[in-house]
């Protein structure tokens, strides 16, 4: 018997999956405990909708984030920070103020967690820095740190 699983069955699979289990195990177990449904015609075209809205929603995501990209690649990011008399930053420049400015230069909200450094910027200079946008798009800024006035 052809069944939707309405929650995730240790043993069987995870919510909103589709599973041919035997009659017994259906009727007896997952049906009565709510755990699933009938794969009947109904069942099966909300099933597909689901499944072609869920196909939809990654690849605008998709498009957007390459769009981003596209948008951000090798553009500068100016940053200013106060140091000592050796040009030795007073703590260092996080990806939260970048992600920051970002945000203030470009107009483009990235989250902090998707910025990667090489190392820690703790001096003047200029740096890059990669912006994973979505898995396998990634975009390369560079990163400028001056001194602040």
């Amino acid at each position: 018997m052809k069944v939707i699983l309405k929650q995730d069955v240790k043993g069987s699979g995870k919510k909103g999956e589709l599973l041919n289990v035997s009659d017994g195990y259906a009727r007896n177990f997952l049906i009565p405990r709510g755990l699933a449904i009938e794969a009947n015609a109904q069942a099966m075209n909300e099933f597909n909708s689901k499944q072609a809205a869920a196909a939809h929603k990654i690849e605008v995501e998709k498009q957007a984030a390459a769009d981003l990209a596209k948008r951000l690649e090798g553009k500068t990011v100016k940053l200013t920070a106060k140091a000592g008399a050796n040009g030795k930053l007073f703590g260092s420049v996080t990806s939260k103020e970048i992600a920051e400015e970002v945000k203030k230069q470009f107009g483009a909200d990235v989250d902090k967690r998707k910025i990667v450094l090489e190392g820690d910027i703790k001096a003047f200079g200029s740096y890059t820095a990669q912006l994973k946008l979505y898995p396998s798009i990634t975009a390369s800024m560079y990163v400028v740190v001056g001194e602040a006035d």
